[in-house]
């Protein structure tokens, strides 16, 4: 009896050993074919992981004609004899086993086995069969898209995006000009270097800030949403908007510019991708122009709030010497409010329902599409009108699991899902070089970097002209004295551009000063003077120097006449008390400034005919026709600027020039969001605008170093590579009148 027992036990022991080793073996065999390959046991295992962890992509139920549904699979699986994990207290043959995560499948999964071992091919797919799913999926989901934008309408809903995400594209256009309209002032309150104005004044910095934007900011677009990308982006162009004009040192000061135009470099991006997915084919070239008007809309309001504020400095405070608050602070304060006013507007429309379906989020995209319908329907005064679409289709989805474990710290948990968000954004981006897509990029990337290069480098060009206009004009009316002498004279006016050589100044008592206590010093210039027993007091000077002097027994009382003012010069008991301290504001630019303000204002008004035209003639004539026809009546434009010898001449230039190139900006703005599938459009969008702001870097270097040598080579330059880019342009594909990939 006990030998039967213990042989028993035996061939139990030792049937279960023989299990073990067939197990262990079958899954090594198994194992083999789960790179290449995902069993259906294993997808449902992912999805109840994902459930619990993350909600990225939420299971839509099967039965739905015209999309894949991670149901679908659990009908599959349901028809081959399996269970549902959707139902309540499913048996424990569904129960995940060890291993299961990994992709082995479960042991009486015998179907799925053969179909691992023998490769069979209508079950588990390859990549290539894969992405070619997928296409088929996002061509299917386009002509759908289109017809359910149709039944939508066009009507409150669009409009409203439009206003919200207009403030978006006018802080942009705000951005543009703030460094350079604050320079004249900033440039003297915090002390800059000649070095350091150039940088700021090109407005190279913001340019490099919004280069990086554009790139970052589009491809986390194409992942995370282009609502809340845009949120983001925007959020920290306000914060460090608002940071700079509190700022004192220069560096922290271009460090927030820097910082505030990688925020604001990821709107255009996003903005017309964004509005672009809500628009049917027929209203999308036009309203996408329309649109445009923002910008020009922020450089009017830059241009405005700085010619109201600036000039002002009685509007600022200053707590000792350490902290000052000019007028120009205010304004850059200011300059903050459309972001902001985004910001607020932005968090009450939804994301796009496109994106959502390109990311297999069936429900929430249909949830959207039909507020849109409602909300235009109501508008129209038609709300019984129902939203007839039951089902959309969605684009498969790769599912990539990625196991944490369950003692992960956080930090480890957010730098790994940080690292699959950069390999995606990274894949995305290498996407576009493709051959599908590869002469299309290459072609766009020749036409931005063209334009970009002409446009910038000729609208900064312009402003640096009329200056040197204006600084010719003013030195050719300075006045020259020499071998002069001045005896027991009191000033009581202020000396402006002047010259004065081998003067002798004797003033026993007498007081240099002006009404309001103060006198000023305007492009003075003393050469070989001497002064004895003068009292210089309560002095502001500009651009005015004393060169190869003479002081003797002289005072300075509350003066900014320091060493960078007298140069080479002798002083002899002379005596300097209660200097000026910090840096003082430049009075001499008020005309200027008021000058600079004027021609950006006029130079923005004037893209207006040219917005109007394009909107309304973007989908009649095409998009081809609208960017070349524009670029060549551009470049033919740029050979009047040789005519331009006054200030007068060069504004008229200058506004003839943006009222006509505009329009084939917009084109190109039409042209891009249109070229490119939906899951790599704010990625394409973002890479070619990065390089926009590339070549406006150079355009602006490059066309700046010519002011006051030639005009020939910036004309040919520009006229150059505007023809090339008309030509270029001309290659590329029509989208007139096609559904939005």
């Amino acid at each position: 009896m006990e030998d039967g027992y213990q042989n028993k036990t035996a061939f139990i022991k030792g049937a279960k050993d023989i299990a073990k080793e067939v197990k262990r073996q079958a899954a090594k065999k198994v194992g083999r074919g789960v790179d290449k390959m995902t069993d259906e046991y294993s997808k449902r295992s992912y999805a109840r992981f994902e459930e619990n962890d993350d909600d990225d992509y939420p299971v839509v139920p099967g039965g739905q004609d015209g999309g894949y549904y991670r149901g679908d699979s659990q009908a599959a699986n349901d028809e081959e004899g399996g269970h549902s994990d959707s139902t309540e207290g499913h048996d424990e043959d569904d129960e995940i086993y060890e291993g299961e995560y990994q992709g082995i499948p479960r042991a009486d999964s015998s179907k799925a086995a053969d179909g691992l071992a023998g490769g069979d091919g209508q079950q588990f797919r390859d990549m290539a069969q894969f992405e070619g799913e997928r296409r088929k999926d996002q061509e299917e989901l386009a002509q759908q898209y289109e017809t359910i934008l149709q039944e939508c309408g066009h009507g409150k809903f669009q409009w409203t995006l439009y206003f919200v995400l207009g403030l978006a594209l006018m802080a942009d256009g705000v951005e543009i000009f703030v460094v350079g309209f604050v320079l004249p002032s900033a440039e003297k309150d915090m002390c800059l270097s000649e070095e350091s104005k150039g940088m700021l004044g090109k407005c190279l910095i913001v340019y490099l800030g919004m280069m990086v934007g554009a790139f970052v900011w589009g491809g986390l677009a194409d992942r995370i949403g282009r609502r809340q990308s845009l949120l983001i982006c925007l959020s920290i162009n306000s914060v460090f908007s608002f940071f700079s004009s509190f700022v004192q040192g220069y560096s922290t000061f271009l460090l927030c510019r820097l910082l505030s135009g990688v925020g604001i470099g990821g709107s255009i991006p996003i903005v017309f991708s964004y509005y672009s997915e809500f628009l049917a084919q027929e209203k999308r070239g036009e309203h996408l122009s329309w649109l445009c008007m923002f910008w020009m809309i922020g450089g009017i309001y830059a241009s405005a709030m700085a010619w109201a504020i600036i000039p002002h400095y009685g509007w600022s405070f200053q707590m000792g010497s350490a902290y000052q608050f000019h007028s120009w602070r205010v304004f850059v304060l200011v300059c903050a409010f459309p972001s902001v006013a985004a910001i607020a507007s932005l968090t009450t429309m939804p994301e796009s329902p496109r994106f959502f379906l390109e990311n297999g989020k069936h429900d929430e995209g249909w949830m959207i599409l039909k507020q849109v319908h409602d909300t235009n329907m109501r508008a129209k005064g038609h709300p019984e009108k129902v939203f007839s679409v039951t089902t959309i289709k969605t684009v498969k989805q790769m599912d990539e699991l990625v196991d944490m474990g369950g003692d992960i710290s956080t930090l480890r948990r957010y730098k790994l899902k940080l690292t699959s968000l950069f390999h995606q954004v990274r894949s995305n981006f290498l996407a576009i070089f493709n051959p599908e897509y590869r002469r299309t990029t290459f072609m766009m990337m020749a036409v931005w970097f063209t334009m970009s290069f002409s446009y910038y480098g000729l609208t900064v060009w312009f402003p640096d002209m009329i200056k040197y206009i204006q600084k010719q004009e003013y030195a050719s009316r300075t006045k020259f004295f020499t071998k002069e002498r001045v005896e027991h004279v009191t000033f009581n006016f202020t000396l402006e551009n002047q010259v004065h050589r081998q003067g002798q100044y004797f003033n026993d008592k007498s007081v240099l000063m002006i009404l309001h206590r103060t006198f000023r010093l305007w492009s003075m210039v003393f050469e070989d003077s001497v002064f004895e027993e003068c009292y210089f007091e309560d002095i502001t000077s500009s651009r005015s120097f004393f060169r190869n002097c003479t002081f003797i027994a002289t005072l300075f009382y509350n003066t900014d006449l320091f060493q960078n003012r007298i140069i080479n010069s002798k002083l002899v008991n002379s005596t300097f008390l209660h200097n000026k301290e910090g840096c003082l504001l430049d009075f001499t630019d008020d005309n200027n400034a008021y000058m600079i303000y004027f021609v950006s204002f006029l130079g923005t008004l004037a893209v207006l005919p040219g917005n109007i035209v394009s909107a309304l003639l973007m989908d009649k004539i095409g998009r081809l026709r609208m960017l070349a026809g524009s670029s060549v009546i551009s470049c033919v434009s740029c050979f009047f600027l040789s005519f331009g010898s006054t200030e007068s001449g060069m504004i008229a230039l200058l506004c003839l020039f943006g009222g006509i190139s505009i329009a084939s900006w917009n084109a190109l703005d039409v042209l891009t969001v249109e070229l490119y599938p939906s899951d790599k459009r704010t990625t394409a969008f973002g890479f070619l605008n990065a390089l926009c702001k590339l070549a406006a870097v150079l355009g602006i270097s490059i066309f700046q170093s010519f002011v006051g040598i030639t005009k020939a080579v910036p004309i040919l330059f520009a006229a150059g590579a505007l023809a090339a880019g008309s030509f270029l342009a001309l290659k590329l594909p029509e989208t007139r009148g096609q559904v939005l990939q």
